[in-house]
């Protein structure tokens, strides 16, 4: 805010109190192009895909390491058997509720699954039990799904 101060006359001043709008202008012009900016992003949604890479070892499974997959039509597979959606939960605690140290869980998903559902196996799993997710990604071999599993059509 600016002031000025202007001699009326002699030994009295007026004080004229004028806003200072240059830089509330420059601000708000700023912040105008940065929405015109990200609108058009936040409106296109956002998609999440899972990272691949070259030269990949192929590493079965190990001895206790937990599984859970989940199909292009959302079907459920828990160490390469596929299991109702209803049934995971209890299934997942009563693993976990046996574990002392090893709460790992390793998790596969088709890469044109919505993240929607993602995110709710991911809940399901904490609430299970599990500490600690990890994403593994497989190469789909022909006439089996990524779970070992026969496809569904």
């Amino acid at each position: 805010m600016a002031t000025s101060v202007s001699s009326a006359q002699a030994g009295q001043t007026n004080v004229k109190a004028e806003p200072n709008v240059i830089p509330m202008i420059d601000i708000m012009l700023v912040l105008l192009i940065i929405f015109m900016i990200v609108t058009p992003l936040i409106a296109n949604g956002f998609l999440a895909t899972m990272p691949t890479g070259e030269n990949l070892d192929k590493r079965p499974e190990g001895e206790g390491e937990v599984v859970l997959g989940i199909d292009q039509n959302g079907s459920y597979f828990l160490n390469g058997a596929l299991i109702a959606a209803d049934v995971l939960p209890d299934q997942l605690k009563a693993i976990y509720a046996a574990r002392e140290e090893d709460k790992i869980m390793y998790f596969r998903a088709h890469k044109d699954l919505k993240f929607e559902k993602i995110q709710d196996a991911v809940e399901i799993a904490r609430r299970a039990g599990v500490r600690v997710m990890a994403a593994i990604t497989d190469i789909e071999t022909s006439g089996l799904n990524v779970f070992g599993a026969k496809k569904q059509e």
